[in-house]
Protein backbone atom coordinates (compact mmCIF):
# COMPACT_ATOMS: atom_id res chain seq x y z
CA UNK A 1 0.00 0.00 0.00
CA UNK A 2 1.37 3.35 -0.81
CA UNK A 3 1.91 5.72 1.61
CA UNK A 4 -0.45 8.49 0.90
CA UNK A 5 -3.07 5.78 0.41
CA UNK A 6 -2.66 4.91 3.72
CA UNK A 7 -2.20 8.03 5.18
CA UNK A 8 -6.02 8.81 3.64
CA UNK A 9 -7.62 5.84 4.92
CA UNK A 10 -6.31 6.12 8.43
CA UNK A 11 -7.45 9.63 8.34
CA UNK A 12 -10.84 8.74 7.39
CA UNK A 13 -11.12 6.65 10.32
CA UNK A 14 -14.42 7.22 12.56
CA UNK A 15 -13.56 9.59 15.30
CA UNK A 16 -14.07 12.80 16.16
CA UNK A 17 -11.22 15.40 14.45
CA UNK A 18 -9.47 16.65 18.06
CA UNK A 19 -8.53 13.13 18.28
CA UNK A 20 -7.18 12.36 14.53
CA UNK A 21 -4.97 15.48 15.13
CA UNK A 22 -4.17 14.15 18.27
CA UNK A 23 -2.72 10.98 17.11
CA UNK A 24 -1.34 12.15 14.08
CA UNK A 25 1.29 14.43 16.00
CA UNK A 26 1.65 11.45 18.24
CA UNK A 27 2.46 8.78 15.81
CA UNK A 28 4.38 11.38 13.51
CA UNK A 29 6.52 12.37 17.11
CA UNK A 30 6.92 8.68 17.82
CA UNK A 31 8.58 8.04 13.93
CA UNK A 32 10.61 10.79 13.98
CA UNK A 33 12.40 10.26 17.71
CA UNK A 34 13.09 6.30 16.76
CA UNK A 35 13.77 7.38 12.96
CA UNK A 36 11.94 4.47 12.07
CA UNK A 37 8.72 3.85 9.13
CA UNK A 38 6.49 2.76 11.52
CA UNK A 39 5.22 4.55 15.37
CA UNK A 40 3.98 0.82 16.03
CA UNK A 41 0.28 1.73 15.84
CA UNK A 42 -0.94 0.41 12.80
CA UNK A 43 -4.39 1.93 11.38
CA UNK A 44 -4.29 5.06 13.61
CA UNK A 45 -3.56 8.45 11.86
CA UNK A 46 -0.17 9.07 11.69
CA UNK A 47 1.24 5.51 11.08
Amino acid sequence: MSVFKAFFTNMSAPMPLHRKLYFLFRNTSIKFWKRQSCCGHPGEPGC
